[in-house]
């Protein structure tokens, strides 16, 4: 038997995908940061930042039509998440005890409120 949940399935994955999408601005904006100001790769790197931001913008709207805006937001804090895992594998950052600790209780609240309006609506 489908639930309503099951016929959502889609649009959070496709909101995980544009948070993921998202959170890639945040690469292309450090890397230009490290460009001579106004240069070529400069101008490039923050053309993709709002390229990024323009792709992002879309898929939001596209979400927020199918899932309700209390849940996208505060999935939204996912993006967290993906900075440090970008950190790590791109700029092989060090992921520190407080930063596990922060996802965790992240998670955690995305979690609670996700159980929570499934057993408010049954």
């Amino acid at each position: 038997m489908k639930t309503k949940t099951d016929s959502k399935a889609p649009y959070f994955i496709l909101m995980h995908l544009s948070f993921l999408i998202y959170s890639g601005y945040a690469l292309c904006g450090k890397f230009a940061s490290t460009q001579e100001f106004l240069s070529k790769n400069f101008i490039l790197l923050y053309g993709a930042v709002m390229f990024i931001m323009c792709v992002y913008a879309l898929l939001w709207q596209q979400v927020l039509k199918r899932i309700p805006l209390s849940v996208a937001c505060a999935n939204k804090s996912i993006t967290i998440i993906w900075g440090i895992l970008f950190g790590k594998i791109v700029f092989d950052e060090k992921i520190r005890l407080n930063m596990i600790i922060g996802a965790a209780v992240i998670l955690t609240g995305i979690f609670i409120l996700l159980t929570e309006k499934e057993e408010a609506k049954e």
